[in-house]
C-alpha cells in the first residue's frame, strides 16, 4: 500500500488541542472537524492542505487528551499519512482505529522539509523523499493494520468481516 503527497512539517509535542481545539469538540462530523484541523498551531492549514498530503512531525505527536477527534480531523482534512519521530500512545491507537496510517521515522522527519514530495510504502516502511532523492525507513505497518486502514478503520473492518460471515 503506497501513498504520495506534499509534506507539512511541525515540531515536537503537538497536542490534540493544537490539532483540533476543544471549542470544536461539540461535533463529531468529520467535515466540520477538518475545517479546523491544526488550527491551534497553523490557522490556515485547513485551507491550504490538499488531498493526499502528509504531516511530518517531531516527537510526542498527538499528546494531550485522548480525543479521537484529532486523527479524524487530520484524515478528513485530506492528510493520507502522518510521519513523526514519535507518537503519544493514545493517538497512535486512535489513528489506526479510524484508518489513518502513521509511521515513526526520526530520519525522515529530519531529512525532509515543508513542501517536499514524499512517497510512502506502508508495507515496506520506506519513505521516499522525491524532492531530495533520499530514502528513509520506518517499521512497516503489519498486514493486519494495513487491512484496517484499507477498510477505513476498526469499526468498518469489523462490519466488513461480520458481513462476510453472515
Amino acid at each position: 500500500m503506497k501513498v504520495k503527497g506534499r509534506g507539512w512539517k511541525f515540531g515536537d509535542d503537538v497536542d490534540t488541542d493544537a490539532i483540533i481545539p476543544a471549542r470544536y469538540l461539540n461535533t463529531s462530523d468529520p467535515r466540520q472537524l477538518a475545517e479546523h484541523c491544526m488550527e491551534g498551531i497553523d490557522p490556515g492549514f485547513a485551507q491550504r492542505v490538499r488531498q493526499g498530503d502528509i504531516i511530518l512531525a517531531g516527537k510526542n505527536f498527538g499528546c494531550g487528551s485522548s480525543r479521537e477527534h484529532a486523527p479524524i480531523a487530520i484524515k478528513a482534512a485530506g492528510v493520507c499519512c502522518v510521519i513523526a519521530k514519535g507518537f503519544a500512545r493514545i493517538f497512535y491507537r486512535n489513528a489506526f482505529n479510524i484508518g489513518l496510517p502513521i509511521l515513526e521515522s526520526a530520519e525522515a522527519v529530519e531529512g525532509s522539509q515543508q513542501g517536499d514530495e514524499l512517497e510512502v510504502d506502508l508495507g515496506k516502511g520506506e519513505i521516499h523523499n522525491l524532492t531530495r532523492g533520499e530514502i528513509f525507513f520506518s517499521q512497516p505497518i503489519p498486514p493486519f493494520m494495513q487491512e484496517l486502514i484499507r477498510d477505513g478503520g476498526l469499526i468498518r473492518h469489523i462490519a466488513k468481516r461480520l458481513k462476510g460471515t453472515a
